[in-house]
């Protein structure tokens, strides 16, 4: 059961200029062995916040059920859309009433309320804002190398997507528990969430190889 838990992940977010982006790569492990290739790692909460989840596959989406049912029963009872800090909030208060049998996670949450938002949270409740990018899972020194040296304060959606994609690649690379059959990428912003096709993601790496 131990090994078992012992999964491994590369998964970034960063603030571009009017939105924020989530990638992470595809590659489920399960011990030393791969496991699936094709794992979704990317999740809609609401229209406006999105997650990405390095860890224990059964508390994740144990977790991520709990927050689209909250934020479904904020949004009836307050009549007012849960903002990505609230979301946060809450979802701290959950994982630090479990610290002493934690959830085996680590979740990286953003969204949209008035501007771009990007938190990191870690096993036992922690809450870092970032106010440029955030990373998680087993490549995060590999991720965090290419997003010192590219990242810039007002980048493009566009530029945002191609360094994120970057920062994944890296992780690939040279973290034996990070890979999959491709980058999965999540655009938030004022117009929503949505998520980019395997194939524009695939021209978008090979475009940062060259």
């Amino acid at each position: 059961m131990e090994q078992d838990l012992k999964t491994g992940t590369t998964t970034v977010g960063l603030i571009a200029k009017d939105s924020v982006i989530l990638a992470a790569d595809m590659r489920a492990s399960m011990g030393h062995l791969a496991y699936d290739e094709e794992s979704k790692k990317l999740y809609k909460i609401t229209e406006e916040i999105g997650v990405t989840n390095a860890g224990a596959v059964g508390d994740s989406l144990t977790i991520v059920r709990f927050m689209r049912s909250q934020a479904r029963l904020y949004e009836i009872e307050r009549e007012t859309k849960i903002t990505p800090n609230a979301m946060a909030a809450l979802l701290s208060n959950v994982l630090n009433a479990n610290r002493h049998y934690p959830f085996a996670v680590q979740f990286v949450l953003g969204g949209i309320n008035k501007g771009p938002e990007l938190y990191e949270l870690t096993p036992y409740g922690g809450v870092l804002k970032r106010d440029k990018y955030a990373v998680s899972g087993s490549g995060t020194e590999l991720a965090l190398a290419t997003l010192d040296q590219g990242y810039r304060t007002g980048m493009s959606e566009e530029e945002g997507i191609e360094l994120a994609v970057q920062a994944i690649e890296a992780g690939k690379k040279r973290d034996i528990y990070s890979g999959g059959k491709a980058v999965a990428v999540m655009v938030i912003d004022r117009n929503g969430i949505r998520e980019l096709e395997k194939e524009s993601v695939k021209k978008i790496a090979q475009k940062g190889q060259k």
